[in-house]
């Protein structure tokens, strides 16, 4: 295999593909990504044996052929060349060599045949949508996925598909995002489906935000694959069922708050410095126009900060983990945020004022 490429071409579809790629893994074949090289084009593919990345870009095949470099040392190599540069890459008995101008690099190879590659798609449904839209139900809902959570199912993002909109929603048992964008979506039957954390963090990572740019979504009973331009994400999805989350989101609620978003924030952060590092609580009290934040800590450090806010009704004392809190608000885009709630032990709802398709739940916790 003989190829030459612009160093411009040939490190942003590396750097697509290399964020699939474990720095440790049990498979030495796993820390490599295989190299297609045919009809003047080269095709780079990364696994980690849940989601696959495959991405291709133009370039002068001398001599077509497949092989598997190291990842992270390829991809380390073309950004520190300078840009443009052109890189021929030739591989012979089992040795890469790199020739950029006056560099030269010696890497080792493993054999095309040992790489693991996903099975295609059968039997999917497919819909095609914008981009920015997926992207938008990423940024909303994302951090709100749980981590290493023994209830594996939370451990992802939960997409629902209808023929009239389309839903994502995230929970890690004590917060909850759910974003509902309206669209027209040829289904022939709803789909219900869990992305796995990782898929959710590399597609957040290469979707684009560009209106005109389109991703067709590709989903089966036990795979999920986004198509985008000469970018390929394959994904295994995670089996098992979600909790109904309509059974999480609180009623129409009887007690409503309006804070800004940015002094509340800022209120929240410099209240959580004094606040136990463990649970990370404050107390909010409500009364009449004001908002009181509390937190103090086992070296019975106290702080206090004191808002004004818009609330008319009877006073309320409720106690929250402050990350979950500032979690919601970086995702908010409007200045004013509402908080609405029953009473002092039920869930507390965050949006901005007027945006029922956004709703953020946020569970008390004893203080």
């Amino acid at each position: 295999m003989k190829i030459c490429v612009n160093q411009e071409i040939l490190t942003p579809v590396l750097t697509k593909v290399g964020g699939v790629v474990e720095r440790r893994q049990t498979l030495p074949i796993l820390g490599n990504v295989l190299m297609l090289a045919k009809d003047d084009s080269i095709q780079i593919i990364g696994t980690d044996l849940e989601i696959e990345i495959r991405a291709k870009s133009g370039s002068t095949v001398e001599q077509s052929g497949e092989i598997t470099l190291p990842a992270r040392k390829l991809i380390e190599i073309c950004r520190a060349l300078p840009e443009g540069t052109e890189i021929s890459l030739k591989v012979e008995n089992d040795r890469a060599s790199l020739t950029a101008g006056r560099s030269r690099f010696m890497l080792s190879t493993l054999p095309a045949s040992d790489f693991p590659v996903m099975e295609k798609n059968e039997g999917a449904q497919s819909i095609d949508i914008e981009q920015q839209t997926l992207r938008y139900l990423f940024e909303k809902t994302a951090f709100a996925m749980a981590h290493q959570d023994v209830r594996y199912y939370l451990n992802g993002l939960l997409l629902e598909l209808k023929p009239d909109r389309l839903t994502a929603v995230a929970t890690d048992g004590h917060r909850l995002a759910k974003v509902e964008k309206t669209l027209p979506l040829e289904l022939s039957e709803e789909v219900q489906i869990i992305l796995p954390r990782k898929t959710v963090l590399e597609l957040s990572r290469l979707l684009g935000s560009d209106a005109d740019a389109g991703v067709r979504i590709e989903i089966s009973e036990k795979m999920f694959r986004a198509v985008m331009g000469d970018m390929v994400i394959t994904s295994k999805l995670v089996d098992g069922r979600y909790p109904d989350y309509d059974r999480v989101v609180p009623p129409t609620p009887e007690r409503v708050a309006y804070a800004d978003k940015n002094a509340l924030k800022q209120a929240l952060f410099r209240t959580s410095i004094l606040s136990n590092e463990k649970y990370k609580g404050v107390r909010f009290s409500l009364d009449q126009g004001e908002l009181k934040l509390q937190a103090q800590n086992p070296e019975k450090e106290e702080a206090e900060e004191e808002l004004e806010i818009t609330y008319s009704q009877e006073p309320t004392v409720i106690g929250f983990n402050v990350g979950y809190l500032i979690d919601v608000l970086n995702v908010l885009e409007e200045d004013e945020v509402e908080i609405g709630f029953k009473d002092s032990d039920g869930s507390v709802i965050l949006r901005n004022k007027g945006k029922e398709e956004e709703t953020f739940v946020v569970m008390p916790m004893r203080l």
